[in-house]
């Protein structure tokens, strides 16, 4: 049994892209768009700016159909020109109908940018995370933007037309770019830290990492998998590694963990039948290594999940 494990990730990590709004700006302007520990995305509508990263680094200049994503480690500045004040995002008044702000005191529109981030889970959204660079940057004239552009142009249309169900059509393009993005990143996998993502990229490794997502409960052994990829064990486990970041059966506990938390999170299934899904037998060997790799117990896990939903709220809208 195998699957597609780019889409078991962005299910497993709960990935979901929200459109928070853009801007449009004249002249001298600035805005800062804070570090969240989240995933941010901000595509070019038209126009184009310069990004600054707190960090350090030359600034990076985008320009029409250009689309970064961030790790949210680090605050970045938007900008017409290097040496303006910036304004902080939470300061950003946006209009509540167009979800749109006017940045700068130009009269001219000189850039249109949309903003969204993309939410991942409370305790593995680090799956996604820790596969990305710090920052992504898909340019417009790359081989693999042409879809991009499309979905850009796409939600730029929405947000002017606000025609029903703008809001839904909305956070699906969002959801469709971050996909894209992450696409193009398997086409540059050497821009990669280690980790799943650069994994998956490695034609050589693939088979194997289906073979984990298909059937995650199965005893996978080292043989087997170095088989799938055509390898001895030796080249196996040294390549998956460097790929990857752990050893191949670190990898697959991983993963286990991930879709046990997953489904902590969302169903009532007995800790017991969830513990013999992802390949143990007994409910205390599947706690006790829920633990050692979560820090809580199952049932303390899932009741803190379900104390977080409760809690949570709708916040005011506001760039990301």
């Amino acid at each position: 049994m195998t699957t597609d494990p780019l889409s078991d990730a962005l299910a497993v990590a709960d990935a979901r892209s929200v459109f928070s709004g853009g801007f449009e700006a004249g002249g001298d302007w600035a805005i800062r768009l804070r570090g969240r520990d989240r995933l941010k995305v901000n595509a070019v509508l038209r126009g184009s700016c310069l990004l600054v990263r707190d960090s350090g680094g030359e600034p990076l200049q985008l320009t029409e159909g250009d689309v970064v994503v961030s790790d949210g480690g680090q605050p970045y500045t938007l900008c017409s020109g290097p040496g303006i004040e910036p304004t902080d995002s939470d300061d950003v008044v946006m209009d509540p109908v167009t979800r749109m702000a006017r940045l700068g005191r130009g009269e001219d529109v000189d850039v249109a940018c949309v903003s969204g981030h993309i939410d991942l889970s409370r305790d593995r959204g680090d799956l996604l995370r820790r596969a990305l660079p710090e920052l992504v940057h898909v340019r417009a004239d790359s081989p693999e933007a042409g879809v991009l552009r499309w979905l850009i142009g796409q939600l730029a249309a929405e947000m002017t037309k606000r025609r029903a169900g703008v809001e839904f059509v909305s956070a699906h393009l969002a959801q469709l770019m971050f996909v894209q993005v992450l696409r193009v990143c398997l086409t540059e996998a050497d821009g990669l830290p280690p980790g799943w993502l650069r994994a998956l990229a490695d034609e050589r490794l693939a088979p194997a990492l289906r073979l984990m997502h298909g059937d995650p409960a199965h005893p996978w052994q080292l043989e087997e998998l170095a088989r799938a990829a055509a390898m001895s064990r030796t080249t196996f486990a040294v390549r998956f590694k460097e790929a990857a970041g752990v050893p191949p059966l670190t990898y697959l506990l991983n993963w286990r963990m991930s879709l046990a938390a997953r489904a902590l999170r969302q169903d009532t299934t007995p800790v017991a039948a969830l513990g013999r899904s992802v390949g143990y037998t007994s409910e205390s060997a599947f706690s006790n290594a829920f633990k050692r790799a979560v820090g809580v117990a199952p049932r303390r896990y899932r009741a803190e999940a379900t104390e977080g939903r409760q809690r949570t709220g709708p916040g005011r809208p506001r760039l990301q």
